[in-house]
């Protein structure tokens, strides 16, 4: 597979909108960039943190509400489980994940310890806002992602020249990652906005729960998924939650804009998967490769706040996530920021 790889999945995604006129098509919407890392965990400063999932990055556009271009307004009302009766937008991203084994010095092969392997990829996405009033509302996501696993991904270039950045000690264990492999991960959720209520005592503050279904086929991540979250602050509508990298708890991408120019929350959020494949744990699908004993049942803890001021929204969001394979020492502990804005 050629080095272009992903700049030809992304033109293929993309190249419906962009070869259509500026009467169907506008990229108003909200960019955002999120950012994963372990590094982010206060309570390892000074240690070293590269272990299992060591960092995510991902751009991301989602578009106003209204699909504007027929043929995917004519794809939203065909999906079965994709409500295209609400606000509906669409969105494209392109994104890398990277995970290592613990002790990221040993140039041999960890046969205990989580592979190295990176996910490069690009991202296509349909959402529709089901709001019911005030206190009530329903988002439907469905995402598709195409991309690499392996060298291909050149998740190995990224954290070696980020470590070289930054002075960190060189991961030396690349050459043992799993082998390239085109990969492919559906994902549906659905969120249900419940409980948004002001509090008496406190006339600048609301409080709102998310419960969400979803889950992932394909070759690269397989799951079910259930979970929910909590949010207290004021202008809560201005969003679903905190966006994250998948998998893990999504909120939304999109900015709705504050009814009186800004919002803030605080926020906690839990989410536990059945996981019947992760090819990062599982080792590649056609080819033999390092692999590790994975749990079948993983869970996520998440807390942390958002501001929104008009056009941009902040988030820093902190996660606990339980073990994903017998060997592992200890349960992951990382960071999430993320800055999005509104055009």
């Amino acid at each position: 597979m050629s080095r272009p790889l992903l700049a030809v999945i992304f033109a293929v995604l993309a190249g419906p909108a962009v070869a259509q006129d500026a009467a169907e098509w506008s990229w108003r919407g909200t960019y955002s960039l999120l950012v994963e890392n372990d590094k982010f965990n206060s309570f390892n400063q000074g240690k070293q943190t590269d272990r299992n999932f060591t960092n995510g990055i991902r751009f991301n556009w989602m578009s106003e509400p209204g699909l504007r271009w027929a043929p995917l307004r004519e794809l939203a009302g065909w999906i079965p489980v994709f409500d295209s009766s609400g606000k509906t937008r669409a969105g494209l991203g392109f994104g890398q994940n990277m995970y290592t084994p613990e002790d990221i010095s040993r140039r041999d092969l960890v046969t205990n310890d989580r592979p190295y392997s990176g996910w490069t990829y690009a991202a296509a996405a349909l959402t529709s806002d089901l709001g019911e009033g005030q206190n009530r509302g329903r988002l439907d996501t469905l995402e598709l992602q195409l991309g690499i696993v392996g060298p291909q991904s050149y998740a190995e270039q990224t954290q070696k020249e980020y470590h070289k950045l930054i002075g960190a000690r060189v991961p030396m264990g690349w050459g043992n990652q799993l082998k390239n492999e085109p990969g492919v991960a559906l994902f549906y959720e659905r969120k249900w906005r419940r409980m948004r209520t002001p509090l008496p005592d406190f006339p600048l503050f609301e409080l709102d729960m998310t419960p969400h279904v979803g889950g992932s086929v394909g070759n690269v991540f397989t799951y079910g998924a259930v979970g929910a979250t909590f949010r207290i602050g004021r202008d809560l509508g201005v969003d679903y939650g905190p966006p994250r990298i998948r998998p893990g708890l999504a909120g939304s991408l999109h900015i709705d804009p504050p009814l009186d120019r800004y919002a803030y929350y605080a926020f906690f959020g839990f989410e536990g998967r059945a996981v019947a494949r992760d090819v990062t744990l599982d080792g590649n699908t056609f080819a033999r490769s390092h692999s590790v004993n994975r749990r079948p049942l993983v869970g996520d803890l998440q807390m942390g706040f958002a501001v929104v001021v008009e056009r941009i929204r902040g988030t820093f969001t902190y996660v606990m996530r339980t073990r994903e394979f017998e060997d592992q020492n200890k349960p992951d502990r990382f960071g999430a920021l993320s800055i999005s804005y509104r055009f």
